[in-house]
């Protein structure tokens, strides 16, 4: 007598007005023997666990079915590949198979990759090579886009592509390029893309990935500006996600608003997680306004929704929005966690809102239990200090209940650069040195100080010690987007064609300058040389570089969207002030501490950065 069901009689019925259940006593079991291979294959395709997934295997052998290739391939395929399936299990019944073939291995390496065992996903494809069945056009895209391959067996793998004729397949041409850049190697993604004749959507997405997996955002933008020349109006949401990722990092509004208006026709519905990114992306390509639009539209906000336009608007220096924001996270029911604080108390440091920093601080404590971390006493040294209170700042680092880091520290002394606090930079420059940490950029800000004391034998004493520990100065650059191309320009940079007529039109910015009162700050010059070179060194900074090339090639009185890698200096931010009000555009700057928006003369950061 069967005592046990195959499957749930609930869920479960062979095509016809007969339903099939192993409920059933012993005198249906002559009828149950007569159940069809393909009868048997619907009772496989209803099953909900490895649990019936085993009575369909027990079924199959007592109908002398499991040596059909048929069957046992597709139990193998159930096992290994349904959501709820068990790739051991699978390998159980894959090592019953007598002669496996290229389905069976296939479905194997696919359900180890599934569940990121890619080592084991290789093993098995050497033995399948090895045991004689040839790889088909189903094996490598199930080898290749499981990851977890080093390079050398990327490579390997590559070379079983050429030799076994699949050289020129798309779909395993894609997952190589895919590979690849997961390995690091996305000069050899663009070598095996290179390659292919007719691209598809899926191959120029799998480029763009593989540039921005290693962070090459320049190069990944530059892809998809070619593919969107090539006619390719679609791209797969992975591969827009990282435009949008690209475009937050170079600040390219016009290429991040491409990329929205594409996942908005492409993708049905987009999530939460995709959302905050485009939120981020407007944030911080300047667009604060467009970012805060689309979070109020949010239907489902997260504590990552709110933590991002909470940074945003801080890096934007509007802090009473951020703590709007924030009071509106907490009314939501949410409850805020330390990245959270580490916004609201950057955006009272941004602002300049000392006394509301020092409010939140005590209630991320005292009222949320969240124990203080180095970030954010990091945000309370960088409120004290941009706030001019620098001995504070430093009396604060000092009673910290941990050991404060060169975050702290070189916030410190930047602040101690922009109030000319000689004592406590000297302070600041010596703890970053007994840290280890120092880079060529603290050395930059001490002599920076010392500049501006006069002290030019100091100058020379920092920049003979960077010399000698061969600290080299961090190049600093300036990105600007025109027409949908970004462009970087270095200091006194003169390349051929990007800077034709930059300097006709910085000549031209200067002699303007000249009727608005406007003196250079030759302070930022760490040269003891003339006044004259002094100022020539100044005009030709990255950032009045590309402030003069957006105004050569943009439209007139549309706004300017720069990027900067390091802070801005006095003398630039002065500059861009009087250019705003001369030309009558808003110039919008993103240095590494925040934004500033230059309209009608003035800054939005009202000189506190």
């Amino acid at each position: 007598m069967i005592q046990a069901s195959l499957l749930n009689q609930t869920h479960l019925a062979v095509p016809g007005d007969q339903e099939v259940t192993l409920t059933h006593t012993s005198d249906k079991l002559s009828s149950f023997l007569k159940v069809s291979e393909k009868e048997w294959l619907v009772l496989l395709r209803k099953c909900r666990s490895v649990a019936d997934l085993k009575q369909a295997h027990a079924q199959v052998v007592k109908l002398g079915l499991f040596h059909k290739p048929f069957c046992a391939s597709n139990l193998v395929s159930v096992a290994a590949l349904a959501d709820w399936g068990s790739i051991d299990y699978a390998c159980a019944i894959f090592d019953q198979i007598e002669e496996p073939g290229s389905f069976e291995f296939n479905a194997v390496i696919k359900g180890y990759a599934k569940e990121m065992r890619f080592v084991e996903a290789l093993w098995l494809y050497q033995a399948m090579v090895e045991n004689g069945v040839e790889p088909d056009q189903f094996t490598y895209p199930a080898l290749l886009k499981g990851g977890g391959l080093s390079s050398d067996a990327a490579i390997q793998v590559h070379g079983h592509v050429l030799k076994f004729g699949f050289a020129e397949d798309l779909f395993v041409q894609t997952s190589l390029i895919s590979l690849y850049g997961r390995c690091g190697e996305v000069e050899l993604s663009r070598a095996v893309f290179g390659e292919i004749g007719v691209r598809n959507v899926a191959c120029w997405s799998a480029l763009i990935s593989a540039n921005a997996r290693c962070g090459l955002w320049d190069e990944c933008l530059e892809v998809f500006g070619e593919m969107m020349r090539e006619g390719v109006c679609r791209a797969e949401e992975s591969a827009l996600v990282s435009v949008v990722s690209a475009c937050t990092h170079l600040g390219a509004l016009e290429l991040g608003m491409c990329a929205h208006g594409l996942l908005l026709r492409n993708v049905a519905g987009l999530n939460v997680a995709v959302q905050t990114s485009l939120i981020d992306m407007y944030v911080k390509c300047g667009a604060v306004d467009k970012g805060m639009d689309l979070f109020r539209k949010l239907e489902r906000r997260n504590l990552l929704s709110y933590s991002v336009m909470i940074s945003g608007l801080a890096i934007h220096g509007r802090g009473e929005e951020a703590l709007n924001v924030f009071s509106q996270l907490l009314a939501a029911g949410l409850e805020p966690d330390h990245v959270a604080f580490v916004g609201v108390l950057s955006a009272c440091s941004h602002a300049g809102l000392v006394d509301e920093g020092l409010k939140y601080f005590g209630r991320m404590r005292n009222e949320f239990g969240i124990q203080p971390t180095i970030q954010h006493y990091g945000c309370l040294v960088d409120l004290m200090s941009r706030a001019g209170m620098t001995s504070e700042a430093l009396a604060l680092i000092q009673s910290m209940p941990m050991e404060p880091n060169d975050v702290c520290w070189r916030s410190l002394l930047s602040s101690c650069r922009v109030h000319r606090d000689l004592d406590t930079g000297e302070v600041a420059a010596k703890q970053l040195h007994l840290l280890n940490t120092e880079n060529a950029g603290d050395y930059m800000l001490l002599a920076s100080i010392y500049s501006q004391a006069q002290r030019w034998d100091d100058v020379a004493r920092i920049q003979t010690e960077m010399a000698r520990k061969g600290r080299a100065k961090t190049p600093g650059y300036c990105l600007v987007e025109v027409k949908r191309r970004v462009y970087k320009f270095f200091p006194q940079e003169k390349s051929y064609p990007k800077c034709e007529g930059v300097y006709e039109m910085i000549h031209q910015m200067e002699w303007q300058l000249r009727f608005e009162g406007y003196n250079a700050d030759t302070t930022q010059v760490l040269l003891d040389v003339d006044e004259e070179e002094k100022k020539e060194r100044l005009s030709a900074h990255c950032q009045k570089l590309a402030i003069a090339f957006a105004l050569l090639h943009t439209s007139e009185g549309s706004p300017i969207r720069l990027a900067r890698n390091l802070r801005m200096c006095s003398d630039c931010h002065r500059y861009t002030e009087l250019i705003s009000v001369i030309f009558g555009r808003e110039i919008i700057v993103r240095d590494r501490n925040r934004f500033h928006h230059f309209k009608n003369g003035t800054c939005s950061c009202k000189n506190y950065w």
